[in-house]
């Protein structure tokens, strides 16, 4: 009976032994610590053969794991490669490569840790630090014996001196004498009998000094203070020179000063010596870190290298199955259509050389016999590439349809037509791409003209069917442009019109308010200057309105801008003033940054601009239907916006936008019946040749917003209006027309 082991059991030997090996290398790194760091003696070296152990036992487990880590990296290698399979050649070129860097690795380090140690265990005995130490001490021990002879001298040297002053006196030649012989016998360099009071310092009594240095100078008011305080000496060394200061018996206040010159070298050595053994304390201190340090390097530099040995071994590895890659990689490429697949030939003319070769003679034979088929598929490819290039470069829309009604070609012109957003229309039913073309294959007429709405925006189209056996091809053009330059031109037949019917009743109008202004002017008490402002709007108004009509004898043709810097608040103030007299209900609010920024545009048109959508604004909120409405509110926003741009906003609480909102600006086109539809066109106008836009948008909480972007950095190149001209001899600044100001 046979038993056959699936491939997945077998291969799930290798996940148990790599977690067991991991598991072994964490328990020897774990038991290693304890050893290292339960030892009782830390400046105690380790023993060599324990550190010896310690480091294979731990490299053993270290090479494993490098080695399990080769062959996975080989095993998935070999599954990416074209060849497939488990990788086996890999494998065994990493396990040969391991254990050939491994096995003289391991004894070279275990080698090298032996050297180390019994080095290190040398230089840390016993017999080595009493060697240092005995140095020092014999360099400690003549200075210091030095440093206390001369101190011993001075003391008996000032008994002597003190006898010898019961025979002679301290400034005869004889005691002179005495005193350089006992300098002299005692191995001094110098001496001197001093005394000192607060009051008159040092006094130098007797001197030998061989030197010619001033005694008193030597002598520190410290070493008087020491022996004051009950010291029987003072001793400073001054670098080369012991100085010693002693009491003179039997004379208060006098002292007797000796020094001993010396060779600085006897202290220096001292003090190398010192700090030589200083650093071998330290080194021993150190000698146990420095033989861990030592060993855990060398096991890293161990592991590394056999990590090498593994990269190097993959890289051997890849280059040997390299030639039987790209084979079984070029015939799969052949496989997918691809004959111009080719091998690299190799160098040497073995049985994977002469494979290589029979597999290009095979491919080159089959990619001539296809040449052939490629040649008609591409004549027939370019046929059909003539047809689409002369399609896309038609500007009009070109749909064909089958006898089902499925698109089955639509050039670039239809496509930006009906579906400029959406997914391609190729092979999806008509009457889902557009159903008012789909509508017309139901008639009988060949031309029509239809209507329809695409991304948002209404558009006309004239329409051409073609009928044959196979289905019909439609082809549309975009009218709408004509439809709209139609109805300009009878706009402006009917702009004529009125306007010759508007300058009938100017002049009473003018001459009526001038009148007012003469008759009943003087008649206003002083501080009012409401009815002279009102008369003066009036007959301001009426001269702008006979300019504008002098001109206004076509919709594509506007009054000539006059360009100035202006304050847009000036403008903004006086279309608010003129309504919110006659609206007291409505509450007016200007919104500004301060200071306002100012704009170069015409005066006179840009206040008409905004006067028309302040009335329209105005009379939104008018048309308000309901009990409990909140008050109007009409707010007027000024701001500079972004890259040199200024904003005016018009926000309201009004009845909103119609339904018709694309269409609000055009001539005639009004929801109110007592509108004429022009407000809007000549705003539109005004702002575009203020190199403006205009927007319309939905006000949170119900309400209209209006907002007017102009280029302000456009507008400051064009050409300004001298101030000196007609149109720019008033100057009207009302800076208080509005009831409700808001500065930002």
């Amino acid at each position: 009976m046979t038993t056959e082991v699936s491939p997945s059991r077998r291969w799930g030997v290798t996940p148990a032994v790599e977690i067991g090996v991991l598991a072994l290398a964490l328990l020897i790194g774990t038991a290693s610590y304890f050893i290292i760091s339960g030892q009782s003696q830390h400046a105690r070296l380790l023993t060599p053969p324990l550190v010896a152990l310690l480091l294979v036992a731990n490299l053993l487990p270290g090479v494993a794991l490098l080695v399990l880590f080769g062959r996975r990296i080989a095993r998935r290698r070999a599954a990416a490669s074209p060849l497939g399979g488990e990788g086996r050649l890999h494998v065994r070129l990493v396990a040969l490569f391991s254990v050939l860097a491994s096995v003289p690795i391991v004894l070279v380090s275990i080698f090298a840790s032996l050297l180390f140690q019994y080095g290190v265990e040398f230089w840390v005995s016993d017999r080595a630090r009493g060697m240092f130490e005995n140095a020092y001490a014999i360099a400690r021990n003549n200075y210091v014996e030095m440093r206390e002879g001369v101190a011993d001298n001075a003391e008996k040297m000032a008994g002597d001196l003190r006898d010898a002053l019961s025979q002679t006196q301290i400034d005869s030649p004889q005691y002179f004498e005495f005193l350089a012989y006992q300098t002299y016998v005692r191995n001094l360099s110098e001496a001197a009998i001093v005394r000192y009071s607060p009051q008159t310092g040092f006094q130098t009594l007797a001197i030998v000094n061989p030197y010619e240095r001033v005694i008193v100078d030597q002598i520190s008011p410290r070493a008087v203070q020491a022996l004051e305080s009950g010291e029987a000496r003072a001793v400073e060394d001054a670098g080369g020179r012991i100085k010693t200061l002693v009491k003179f018996p039997g004379s208060a206040g006098t002292y007797l000063y000796v020094a001993r010159v010396y060779d600085p070298v006897m202290i220096e050595r001292a003090r190398r010596s010192s700090a030589v053994l200083g650093d071998y304390r330290s080194l021993v201190s150190r000698s146990r870190s420095l033989q861990l340090q030592f060993n855990a390097a060398l096991l890293g530099i161990s592991l590394l290298i056999i990590g090498l040995a593994v990269f190097v071994a993959l890289a051997v590895a890849d280059r040997l199955v390299r030639p039987v890659s790209e084979l079984v990689d070029a015939a799969q490429r052949v496989a997918g259509g691809d004959f111009t697949a080719r091998v690299t030939e190799p160098k040497a003319r073995d049985e994977v050389g002469t494979l290589a070769n029979a597999f290009n003679r095979m491919t080159g034979r089959l990619q001539e016999q296809t040449g052939a088929l490629v040649d008609a598929n591409a004549q027939a490819e370019s046929r059909r590439a003539l047809i689409e290039a002369v399609l896309s470069g038609v500007t009009a829309g070109v749909i064909a349809v089958g006898s089902d009604r499925t698109v089955r070609l639509v050039n670039s012109s239809a496509l930006a037509l009906l579906a400029p957003t959406a997914e391609s229309p190729v092979g999806r039913s008509l009457d889902v791409v557009a159903p008012e073309l789909d509508a017309l294959l139901d008639r009988a007429a060949r031309e029509a003209i239809v209507q329809l709405a695409t991304g948002g925006e209404a558009r006309t189209l004239a329409v051409k069917i073609t009928r044959d056996e196979d289905g019909r091809v439609l082809t549309f053009d975009d009218i709408t442009q004509q439809l709209l330059d139609q109805r300009r031109a009878a706009w402006s037949d009917v702009a004529r019109r009125i306007a010759h019917e508007i300058k009938n009743p100017l002049t009473p109008i003018q001459l009526a308010a001038e009148r007012l202004q003469r008759r009943y002017g003087k008649l206003i008490p002083e501080g009012d200057g409401t009815f002279a402002r009102l008369t003066d709007t009036i007959v301001r108004q009426v001269g702008d309105l006979r300019r504008m009509v002098d001109e206004f004898s076509s919709f594509a043709r506007m009054p000539k801008p006059l360009f100035r810097h202006e304050s847009l608040l000036d403008l903004a103030r006086q279309s608010v003033f003129l309504h919110e007299v006659a609206h007291p209900s409505i509450r007016f609010a200007l919104v500004y940054a301060d200071p306002a920024p100012m704009l170069v545009c015409d005066r006179r048109q840009l206040g008409q601009a905004l006067t028309n959508i302040v009335k329209n604004a105005v009379e939104a909120i008018e048309a308000r239907v309901g009990d409990s409405l909140p008050v109007g509110e009409v707010t007027i926003t000024i701001e500079g916006g972004a890259q040199h741009n200024v904003v005016v906003q018009v926000a309201d609480n009004g009845v909103g936008l119609p339904v018709e909102r694309d269409r609000i600006v055009e001539p005639y086109m009004t929801t109110r019946s007592g509108g004429t539809g022009l407000g809007l066109a000549i705003v539109k106008k005004i702002v575009e040749e203020h190199f403006g836009a205009i927007v319309f948008g939905d006000r949170p909480g119900g309400g209209t917003i209006v907002t007017l972007t102009f280029d302000a950095a456009m507008l400051a190149t064009v050409p300004i209006v001298d101030d000196d001209a007609p149109d720019g001899a008033v100057d009207l600044s009302p800076t208080m027309l509005t009831r409700t100001r808001t500065s930002v």
